[in-house]
């Protein structure tokens, strides 16, 4: 983007290296989308697919936990929310009168288009989070950490016991597959200008300011609540969104996806890149995702011909408990710190 062209968007300094890099990420991720999409199989298509679902919901965590500095373990509810607000609104009433007969208020007779489903979902997703938001923004440190946790067991719960509406533990089917990855790639690269934007804004520095000193902040005028609040909305709208297009592309859902084990596997990916930025957010992912594949392979078994490895059933989970705790034990700021992938291309031409 030219340097005219910036002056008269009237950003500053920040916003302007903002997109830099968030420019330099998209490039990124395309090339990789489109390299799967030119030389990979269907396989390869959902691995990446799934990689990039679970990094909307690593930016959307790294937006309010990244800048607020306080602990979030109920994005997968979140996300969880959006996927079945858009799913009950856009399946045809053929399908949910068969899957959800009982279902109150009518949710079973009327179908949307994709469009407006996905709207009504972010704008529930959004007001949910934002009545949870006034209690939680006024909390810090171990309390916020709990009240997210107990936010993700009561959803989960609502989840299973409201079969008339979520199924329980059945699977929600019938959804129409209309996202692929070419419109996840889309989605992303926004939501990645849309997470940088924000951090460089006024907000987002005001906002990580506050979270390393909250008393000076507050002397300074900063609205801390008000902040926090913003960023958690914000967060929630993007975790609305990965659900929204998680549930596009598989045509059916269930409530076993949006609890524990999401949670700390996308939790993982956030404290390995970094959660004080986006590029970390984006190289945690892309490390943890496909290294994860890695290991799920020698899972199995495999035969190297002079050594044949025994199955190995749960060295996935392992390998997530030995990278969290190797990254808070030696690089707590994770791989990135606070550095933005502008800042190393700066560094080099300096």
């Amino acid at each position: 983007m030219s340097r005219p062209l910036l002056n008269a968007l009237h950003l500053n300094s920040g916003q302007r290296s903002g997109l830099v890099g968030a420019a330099l990420l998209s490039a990124i991720l395309v090339l990789i989308g489109l390299m799967v999409m030119w030389f990979g199989e269907r396989y390869h298509l959902r691995i990446v697919y799934s990689a990039y679902v679970n990094l909307l919901v690593v930016l959307g965590l790294q937006v309010f936990m990244g800048n607020a500095k306080i602990t979030n373990l109920s994005h997968s509810a979140f996300m969880g929310i959006g996927a079945y607000a858009a799913a009950i609104c856009v399946t045809p009433v053929q399908i949910k009168a068969m899957s959800l007969p009982n279902a109150p208020w009518g949710l079973n007779a009327f179908q949307l288009d994709p469009v407006t489903s996905a709207a009504i979902a972010i704008v529930v997703t959004g007001l949910i989070a934002l009545v949870v938001g006034l209690l939680i923004v006024r909390l810090s440190g171990i309390g916020a950490t709990i009240v997210t946790l107990a936010l993700l067991v009561i959803v989960h719960s609502i989840f299973l016991h409201r079969t008339d509406i979520f199924k329980g533990k059945q699977a929600f089917f019938g959804i129409p597959k209309i996202f692929d990855l070419t419109s996840i790639l889309i989605v992303t690269v926004i939501v990645i200008f849309v997470a940088r934007l924000f951090r460089e804004s006024r907000w987002g520095i005001r906002l990580r300011a506050s979270s390393d000193d909250e008393v000076g902040a507050r002397a300074m005028g900063v609205d801390v609540f008000r902040l926090r609040l913003v960023a958690w909305v914000l967060g929630a709208v993007i975790l609305a969104v990965a659900g929204i297009c998680y549930a596009y592309f598989l045509g059916t859902i269930s409530a076993r996806p949006f609890y524990f084990t999401h949670v700390f596997l996308t939790l993982a990916m956030l404290i390995l890149g970094g959660m004080r930025t986006v590029t970390g957010a984006v190289l945690g992912t892309i490390l943890i995702s496909f290294g994860l594949e890695g290991v799920r392979w020698i899972e199995t078994g495999p035969d190297f011909g002079l050594v044949d490895l025994p199955e190995l059933l749960g060295l996935s989970g392992i390998a997530l408990g030995v990278v969290i705790v190797a990254t808070m034990a030696l690089r707590p700021g994770g791989i990135m710190g606070n550095r933005e992938i502008e800042m190393l291309f700066s560094r080099r031409q300096d």
